[in-house]
């Protein structure tokens, strides 16, 4: 119990005496390494003469002799983490491991950790591979990223359940058919880039997020006259997402969402019907009459992301990482940061400890476990109302 010795007055000689006693509660980590040891039996059977080792549920690996010192599963993860979840060096995950559990480990033991995890991790990453492919929606995109001072593109799809990452060396159709695969038919939100529209069978909502920057940037850098047509794209673009709120929000019913879409969409083609001199606008219309079937899915298909703002938080992340430490040196670094970005990126969408998800993965003791990340497939419902389903809307 804390008790004040003197008056909060230095002047004053008077005594204290107690009124009552009030509690405070403070939460705190423990501070503190310990030592494992496992008593391993090595058996030979007396039929076929193999040689057969013990294994504990908390071992993370069966090697012996020089390599029976490891470390254990729960620091395991925590660097991992450290590392790919929350994007510090190598170094720096061993100073926190050092400074704060009094881990003696060098960074090139983060590394060969982290090669480690993402081996054992390569058949949940091929199952969430599958999963996005029977996914109705997602989000993709893409960002450069560095392996061996060598150019390559960090891809990204991304749903509310699940998030599948992979390093390719380039960004053509066929990268990004090698996540979803070429036959992919459920919407594919996405920045209008155009190899994304190959996915012949897939229905294509316009991220109006990109959009909207692209009229506000406009805007910025253009004359007054120039300026009007970039605005006034933007303010119905804005005028969509306010509709869609309000629906959301039970403020307009069903029929009042098509109503207003319909005249959101004549205010854009009779918008887009007019002839601009200015060449920037001329290209934004071009744009805009090639995305103008897609501009507005979201308010046919209530329900249906009107950005890719899912993906690009995924992306901003691995942007940020790309800047700490320029990307991966090796081919096996590119891999294992392409699978544990894919499951830590799962873990989090699903709400998932990660650090209890990667020492489940270190601890099994089958090189092939799938961890329960995989989300069920979606079938899509009958629907026999009279809105338009999604790939007739398109």
């Amino acid at each position: 119990m804390a008790v004040p010795e003197h008056c909060a007055d230095p002047n004053c000689p008077g005594t204290l005496q107690v009124e009552r006693i009030e509690a405070q509660y403070q939460q705190e980590i423990v501070r503190k390494t310990f030592w494992r040891r496992f008593d391993i039996a090595i058996c030979r059977c007396q039929r076929c003469g193999k040689r057969v080792q013990g294994r504990h549920p908390l071992q993370t690996s069966q090697a012996l002799g020089a390599a029976a010192v490891q470390l254990g599963p729960e620091a395991l993860a925590l660097g991992v983490h450290l590392n790919k979840g929350l994007g510090l060096p190598h170094a720096d995950v061993a100073a926190v491991l050092q400074h704060g559990y009094g881990l003696q480990v060098n960074r090139s033991t983060i590394c060969r950790a982290v090669e480690r995890v993402g081996r054992r991790g390569e058949a949940t990453w091929q199952a969430l591979r599958e999963a996005a492919r029977k996914t109705l929606v997602n989000g993709m995109d893409e960002t450069g990223w560095r392996v061996d001072a060598q150019l390559r593109w960090l891809w990204a799809v991304a749903n509310e359940t699940l998030v599948f990452c992979d390093i390719l060396p380039g960004r053509g159709f066929a990268q990004a058919a090698s996540l979803l695969g070429k036959d992919y038919d459920g919407a594919l939100i996405h920045d209008g880039w155009k190899i994304y529209y190959k996915f012949l069978q897939a229905a294509h909502p316009s991220c109006n997020g990109h959009l909207i920057r692209r009229c506000r940037d406009m805007a910025q850098l253009a004359t007054p006259g120039a300026a009007r047509f970039p605005l006034e794209v933007k303010d119905l673009l804005e005028k969509g997402l306010r509709i869609r709120d309000r629906y959301q929000a039970q403020q307009i019913s069903l029929h009042g969402l098509w109503t207003a879409t319909g005249r959101l969409e004549v205010e854009m083609d009779r918008l887009l019907s007019r002839g601009y001199r200015d060449a920037a606008n001329r290209r934004l219309a071009n744009h805009l009459w090639h995305e103008r079937p897609y501009l507005f899915t979201y308010l046919y298909c209530p329900g249906l992301d009107a950005t890719t703002n899912l993906v690009e938080r995924i992306l901003r992340f691995l942007v940020v990482v790309r800047k700490n430490w320029g990307g991966n040196r090796t081919e096996k670094g590119a891999r294992a940061q392409a699978i544990l970005t894919s499951i830590l990126g799962s873990a989090k969408q699903q709400g998932k400890n990660p650090i209890d998800l990667l020492v489940e993965m270190l601890c099994s003791p089958k090189s092939d476990w799938v961890l329960n990340l995989v989300p069920p497939v979606q079938e899509v419902r009958d629907d026999s109302s009279p809105a338009p389903p999604l790939h007739a809307a398109i």
